[in-house]
């Protein structure tokens, strides 16, 4: 009921091509997240899926059925936008079922639909309210909330959390997993936060400067990046990238470690070094040291560790879980 299938997909705006050709086929009842960073083209996507922009070129499928040439009411779609986007004179209530009353639904429908999305919300308290009587996370879900009495054939998330405190993010996030596994709906969602993509995904897409890097689950990405791009993106602290030839390796050009696949001792070990700076984050320390062979390093130490500026210390990689690029920033096999 909402598979996706992109093909050659390309937007320009004037001159300036965001879009180069992307292919992508998202199965009924997925959660694809499209991650990259800030002008990389993962909202412009979302919004030619949704027909609020108009693709230059290419063919955008909704179940199987072309639908480039379709208006966004008519293709069966959902969006909750970063903004809310509630009208403030309505309730909860009218604002969640605003777009079936506009579509001519009965009366009972809206009533049961809304008394079902509300549940699933935790919003029935809230029903007569109006929207400058919530919180921003209670005005979000009233926003995911008149997505879902539309039982839109797909889920489209643009940025939905970034207008939230930490808090809020954490909560919203558990409760949008919640309800995709209550919905088993096909959703996609825009984010340029790594922790959203790794913890909600089924599928993360990877874009860069209009084109898509790679496309995994979020520990296929982790464990094996295709390229230095998707290694530095995915992951934090970002993973520490040494020019090979430091190491000894004459093939590879990089080599990169993730900072937690790093052990530190102050007796002996594989780099020597001078910790420049230290963060003590509670449940994880992160150090960071320079030394000759590798130069700057960061490491993640779970835990509290009492290292400090100026110490001398021995860092030792798990060579096994080292990664190797070739000239052209690919993954080397």
């Amino acid at each position: 009921m909402g598979s996706l299938q992109l093909k050659s997909i390309r937007k320009a705006f004037g001159g300036h091509e965001v879009l180069k050709g992307i292919d992508l086929e998202v199965k009924d009842g997925e959660f694809v997240i499209f991650v990259g960073p800030s002008g990389c083209g993962k909202s412009t996507l979302l919004r030619v899926i949704a027909g609020l922009e108009d693709a230059t070129s290419g063919s955008v499928q909704i179940d199987g059925a072309e639908v480039v040439n379709t208006p966004p009411a008519k293709r069966g779609i959902a969006m909750v936008f970063q903004s809310y986007a509630l009208y403030p004179h309505l309730t909860v209530r009218d604002n969640m079922g605003l777009g079936l009353k506009q579509a001519g639904a009965p009366k009972t429908e809206i009533d049961t639909k809304v008394a079902k999305a509300s549940s699933m919300l935790s919003l029935e308290q809230y029903l007569a309210r109006r929207p400058s009587e919530l919180s921003g996370g209670q005005r979000q879900r009233v926003a995911i909330g008149r997505a879902i009495v539309r039982e839109p054939k797909l889920f489209l998330f643009d940025e939905p959390l970034s207008n939230l405190d930490a808090a809020l993010r954490v909560q919203t996030r558990l409760e949008i997993a919640r309800l995709h596994r209550s919905l088993k709906a096909t959703m996609i969602y825009v984010t340029h936060d790594q922790v959203e993509a790794m913890t909600l995904a089924d599928k993360i897409v990877v874009l860069n400067a209009g084109k898509i890097e790679q496309i995994g689950s979020p520990m296929d990405l982790y464990n094996k990046p295709g390229n230095i791009f998707v290694a530095g993106f995915i992951g934090s602290p970002q993973m520490n990238f040494i020019e090979a030839a430091r190491l000894g390796d004459t093939q590879a050009k990089t080599i990169g470690i993730r900072p937690e696949h790093i052990t530190l001792s102050r007796d002996a070990g594989t780099w020597k070094g001078k910790v420049v700076h230290v963060e003590h984050l509670g449940a994880d320390t992160i150090v960071y040291l320079e030394t000759e062979k590798t130069g700057l390093l960061t490491v993640r130490l779970f835990g509290e560790h009492k290292f400090a500026v100026d110490d001398i210390v021995y860092a030792t990689p798990d060579t096994s879980l080292m990664h190797r690029f070739g000239a052209d920033d690919r993954a080397l096999g």
